[in-house]
């Protein structure tokens, strides 16, 4: 099956209040140059957290969006693509359909999904909402990032298909496993085991596994801020 794609990318801004974040991106057509680290003109502003082979493209469902207007209808507007700072948006494909490792054929280009998207306080900033990085996660509603396995002209007219499938762990299964569940060793062997998962959340996983508890995401998620909830979901 193949997915009709739009592409956004962005570049580095400043918001009052928090570091520098790219997450504000704009549509992009045409021929376009993908490298291992994404896509030409695409900017990451803090490069040991987001961007890198690892995580080169954030690909985010359109079908979410509707979602969140309902949950912030004071905002509404504001709740369509590329909102959460994806470079890839479609209709289709969801965290239940897609797979960890999952290669898609983009092109003559080869992408491979390595992990969900971990939310991070910088799009509370971005939204103005306190907690919806929070509820990104609890909800489950991430998205998900690719590495690049093969690089060269892509274009926005043409489909993202499935190529490969290497595991039986979705993005909704890491998820879940990642922070929706009390620590659980078989569970967390099951992610750590997928073909495709990231260096960076093996590697978490390992570390979970040696401590035998999960880690605080209070950091990610909220910044140097306590937790408020806001009035939406």
């Amino acid at each position: 099956m193949k997915f009709p794609v739009q592409v956004f990318t962005g570049r580095i801004q400043k918001y009052a209040g928090t570091r520098p974040s790219a997450i504000a991106k704009r549509s992009v057509e045409g021929e376009l140059i993908l490298t291992t680290l994404g896509l030409e003109g695409d900017q990451q502003a803090e490069k040991k957290i987001h961007g890198g082979p690892e995580r080169a493209l954030c690909h985010y469902p359109r079908e979410h969006y509707a979602w969140w207007a309902q949950a912030f209808p004071e905002q509404a507007e504001r709740f369509v693509a590329p909102a959460f700072g994806e470079n890839l948006s479609t209709l289709g494909m969801d965290e239940k359909s897609v797979f960890i490792g999952d290669i898609y054929r983009w092109g003559d280009a080869l992408i491979q999904v390595t992990q969900p998207r971990s939310p991070c306080f910088k799009i509370n900033f971005h939204f103005g909402i306190t907690d919806i990085s929070s509820l990104m996660q609890e909800s489950g509603r991430t998205g998900w990032l690719y590495r690049v396995l093969n690089d060269g002209p892509v274009n926005s007219d043409t489909p993202l298909e499935l190529a490969s499938r290497l595991s039986d762990v979705s993005v909704f299964d890491a998820a879940a496993i990642a922070w929706h569940q009390p620590f659980d060793d078989e569970q967390t062997r099951r992610l750590l085991s997928a073909a495709g998962l990231s260096a960076s959340w093996a590697k978490t996983m390992q570390k979970r596994r040696d401590a035998r508890k999960i880690e605080s995401f209070h950091r990610r998620l909220w910044g140097n801020k306590p937790a408020v909830k806001s009035s939406g979901v």
